[in-house]
């Protein structure tokens, strides 16, 4: 059986391409809501950042996440996202480990 390709994005702050696994998903739903998707599922447009808050903080003071969701992103959002970020880094962390003993299986 041919192994399955695993799909690669890129960081939008270090533009390190990575498996999509490793990478924490910012969306901006249809309705204009900025939201940190875990899942990677939700309907919008999404732009991926590695797991560490220091590509975070580089995204917010490049901007890079106005580019990439194609949309103006006011500073209260960024620190709104980076308060969330903060919150979902170690869940995310822990989510891609568990992840990595399964794939040892």
């Amino acid at each position: 059986m041919k192994p399955r390709k695993t799909p690669l994005r890129k960081c939008v702050a270090c533009q390190q391409m990575m498996p999509k696994r490793e990478l924490i998903r910012v969306v901006k739903t249809p309705t204009d809501e900025l939201l940190i998707d875990l899942t990677g599922k939700k309907a919008g447009r999404g732009a991926y950042l590695c797991g560490k808050s220091s590509c975070f903080k580089l995204a917010k003071k490049s901007r890079a996440l106005d580019r990439a969701l194609k949309a103006q992103v006011s500073p209260e959002i960024y620190d709104a996202l980076e308060q969330d970020f903060i919150k979902v880094e170690d869940e995310f962390i822990a989510g891609k480990h568990a992840a990595g003993d399964d794939d040892d299986e």
